[in-house]
């Protein structure tokens, strides 16, 4: 015999003391599943069997069931449950959490209960309460589904019980196995020639679907106030029995339903046209429109659960739910109770406070063009009123629109730009909002690059203190770098870091092509420019050119000289031709500023001028005085020649990060070394080999060498032995003139090798260069030989996480995602940067 549970429901086990619930539960469920009235007594009074703690007990397993069914897990409730009042809350549980509620009832004959119970030594009651356990059971079997029990299996006898086997069916709306692609289809209201027009443009074929293996789906009123409901309904009833399509409920469907069964309906908003063309058809037809609409599921969830379509739009928390008010939701929107001032219900605004990871697509409400509004998009935009029938193709994103015959039927409500809608409209987008509640608190972010990425409460906490004191307007703040991995410690006499390990770090992952970037020193800088003042009001809702921010998200420069900057910046776009070659308004482009002392000024007279500048007064006194001790016969071991030993890395520690720095006035000075191309309008271009990205540059550093700098390059083949030496060849002569190193990356930019996500790029530092870094005397063998114990694995992790989120955000911005969407992303970047690493490495 078998029982069929809904996956997401509550199930209550139905029964008199000793008719085997305990053990049924035991035998079926997973013991994390099972909530018991005599555990929950145990834990509340140390007796299970004590029945004074009942009150109590059922508090703590109401409580307990409540988690785990907001969770949206299965969840069996063991006791009698034998009286209507104990089930109601059953019941009232399980509507509060939307899922539905199962009973399972064990009525075996009393004599086996009793027989049970005088067995068990903790029983010690009557066989009297046995009866009364059975006369309450008889009386509610009856009554059990108009309780609320959607599903109701009854066992009579030791056999069944024996025979049971539990089935745990997915709900309807459950279709998470298909993955797509789609092509959602917004509310067509009987206009047969627009949709076989836009399923023509979408490439599907009457009667053989679409040679892509893409699937339809429709978001519900496909009928009333147009000019063929019927045509309509022949072309999706059969896409859907062909396999073409999926079709949701909308409000105009269940209408029609209940208008074919004869139940009483104001037939107004175009039932009336919808009834009086299908009277024109035979009663085969209506009879399966009828069965149709009448089986058509109020939401599905889709691709894994990435994806939800319902009528009317629906709210994270009834994803994948069942209940009556799930349903009524997804038909009808949830309202105020007002009505506007065109009679028309005024609609609960959800999708503005939408924060959920599935897209979620719908109609029911018409609006000019479909917007993205955070995650969600209306695709009703009118095509009955003399708008457009609109499809949007996933998981590619692209909208896909043709225009209305004509006005098929005259709107109650004006179909008005979203910025004209009155005050009361449903349709408005607000202007970007930043919440606390987005970027606080322990957090996981899902990326596409590299999964799942966690960010601790105490990371949030510090990221809020610089993001809120000392960064630039967030609405500019669209990337933030990513943390860059040291190469593997080197064994290289006199080295710490050399192109060897890197090289060979690459083509351990499986990267044969790799690019060398020579290493400027300056301050990593990101670039968003646009291409005229009304831009950016458009499309990023600020006011300005453009914005030039450190890897922190602070500005670099106040007032004049970020202007200048910019206008330069945007002159050179312009006459590279860029705007044009990418289609864009934008760009957002990563690079080194220089001078280093440009950013770092306090930090080189603080730290490394002052150490410098000390050593250099007492050193040579030390000196002085240890050789006049010589003389006189002390003997004083290494000192004198360890002292005058120091003296000269501390002339090589001050020519060091000397050479970083210049004089500058204004930008006059200033250098500008961009190496990547972010992203611009519709698309980012990680994908895009490192060989594009240089290209680029060198176009900008032909439009304005005064300003932009060069980043000289070398290609080397990870697997060819001389190729590798002419890299380590090539690194020894920038790091022998004073240059800083060099940043590995692999040719074709993101790149997964053999063991998942590759590093963007491995830094390899020249050996006077990190002097700055480890200070003067750190090539002594025994200061060397301690580094080379650093530990790398806890940067090298906190890269890529960083990168993979990095990734995340130029993806959404250029999908065109709200700001918080992109926001996060960027906030976790800089709250990961808290991690306690090592900052030299």
């Amino acid at each position: 015999m078998k029982l069929t549970i809904p996956d997401m429901s509550l199930v209550a086990l139905v029964g008199a003391s000793g008719s085997g619930k305990s053990t049924f539960a035991r035998t079926h469920f997973a013991p994390s599943q099972v909530l018991s009235s005599d555990t929950f007594r145990g834990m509340v009074a140390d007796d299970e069997n004590d029945q004074s703690a009942s009150k109590d007990a059922f508090e703590a397993l109401h409580f307990v069931a409540g988690k785990r069914l907001a969770a949206g897990r299965l969840t069996v409730v063991d006791a009698t449950n034998v009286q209507q009042h104990d089930r109601a809350d059953l019941i009232r549980l399980a509507k509060e959490h939307d899922v539905l509620p199962t009973a399972i009832v064990l009525d075996l004959p009393e004599r086996l209960c009793v027989a049970r119970n005088a067995s068990r030594p903790d029983r010690d009651f009557g066989a009297h309460v046995i009866k009364r356990h059975r006369q309450n059971l008889r009386r509610s079997l009856k009554s059990l589904q108009r309780e609320g029990f959607r599903r109701v299996h009854v066992l009579r006898s030791e056999e069944e019980v024996a025979g049971a086997e539990i089935v745990i069916e997915p709900l309807l709306n459950d279709r998470r196995e298909l993955t797509g692609p789609f092509d959602v289809i917004g509310d067509v209201h009987g206009c047969r020639e627009e949709l076989e027009e836009l399923l023509s443009a979408l490439g599907y074929a009457p009667g053989t679907g679409h040679p892509g293996g893409r699937t339809a789906v429709f978001v519900g009123d496909l009928v009333d106030r147009g000019p063929d409901t019927p045509g309509v309904l022949r072309i999706v009833m059969d896409m859907v029995e062909r396999g073409h399509a999926l079709v949701v409920c909308g409000n105009h469907e269940q209408k029609l339903v209940r208008a074919l069964h004869g139940r009483r309906v104001q037939v107004s908003h175009g039932l009336a046209e919808s009834l009086e063309q299908l009277a024109a058809t035979d009663d085969e037809f209506r009879a399966k429109v009828d069965a149709f609409c009448d089986g058509l599921i109020a939401h599905y969830v889709l691709d894994g659960g990435k994806l939800v379509v319902a009528h009317a739009g629906l709210p994270e928390r009834f994803h994948g739910r069942a209940s009556g008010r799930v349903r009524s939701t997804a038909l009808y929107g949830d309202t105020t109770g007002e009505t506007d001032e065109y009679g028309l219900p005024v609609r609960l605004p959800w999708a503005r406070d939408y924060r959920g990871e599935a897209m979620v697509l719908y109609g029911h409400t018409p609006t000019p063009d479909a917007e993205w509004v955070n995650g969600t998009m209306c695709l009703d935009t009118g095509c009955v009123f003399g708008g457009k029938l609109t499809a949007l193709r996933y998981p590619e994103r692209e909208v896909v629109s043709v225009k209305a015959k004509k006005v098929w039927y005259e709107p109650v409500k004006p179909l008005l730009p979203a910025e004209d809608l009155p005050p009361s409209a449903t349709r408005q987008r607000e202007p970007a909002v930043l919440e606390l509640a987005d970027v606080t608190g322990k957090r996981i972010l899902q990326t596409q690059a590299h999964g799942r990425v966690g960010v601790s409460a105490e990371q949030s906490a510090a990221a809020l203190e610089v993001m809120s004191r000392f960064a630039t307007d967030p609405r500019w703040l669209l990337y933030l770098p990513p943390t860059m991995a040291p190469s593997s410690t080197s064994t290289v006499e006199g080295h710490l870091e050399h192109p060897e390990q890197a090289f060979a770090e690459f083509r351990s992952a499986g990267v044969q092509s790799v690019v060398c970037e020579e290493k400027h020193m300056g301050s990593r800088a990101v670039v968003v420019i646009c291409r005229d003042e009304t831009v950016a009001p458009r499309r990023f809702g600020v006011d300005g050119t453009g914005v030039v921010y450190t890897r922190t998200g602070r500005p670099f420069f106040r007032g004049g000289e970020s202007a200048a900057l910019l206008t330069r910046v945007r002159d050179a776009v312009t006459v590279a031709g860029l705007w044009s070659e990418l289609d864009t308004g934008w760009l957002l482009l990563d690079a080194e500023l220089m001078p280093w002392s440009l950013k770092a000024g306090k930090l080189i007279a603080d730290q490394y001028a002052s150490v410098g500048a000390a050593a250099q007064a007492a050193l040579p006194v030390a000196t002085e005085a240890l050789a006049e001790a010589a003389s006189r016969g002390v003997d004083l071991g290494e000192l004198l020649d360890r002292t005058r030993a120091r003296k000269s890395t501390v002339d090589a520690y001050r020519t060091a990060y000397r050479r970083y720095c210049w004089p500058t006035e204004g930008l006059d000075g200033v250098r500008l070394a961009p190496f990547q191309v972010l992203a611009s309008e519709g698309a980012s271009h990680h994908e895009r080999p490192h060989a594009w990205h240089l290209a680029l540059a060198e176009r900008l550093r032909t439009a304005d060498p005064a300003l932009f700098t060069a980043t000289r390059t070398l290609s080397v083949d990870t697997t060819d032995e001389d190729s590798v030496a002419a890299g380590t060849a090539w690194w020894q002569e920038l790091t022998a003139a004073g240059g800083e190193g060099m940043v590995v990356k692999p040719a074709a930019n993101l790149t997964r090798g053999t063991r998942g996500l590759v590093q963007p790029g491995v830094k390899v530092r020249g050996r006077e260069y990190l002097r700055i870094i480890y200070g003067p005397d750190y090539t002594v063998e025994e200061n060397l030989s301690r580094l080379r114990t650093r530990s790398l694995d806890r940067k090298r992790a906190l890269a890529l996480r960083e990168y993979a989120l990095g990734l995340e955000a130029l993806q959404r911005v250029a999908r065109a995602e709200p700001l918080w969407r992109v926001h996060e992303c960027v906030f976790a970047v800089l709250a990961l940067e808290s991690d306690p690493v090592d900052p030299r490495l």
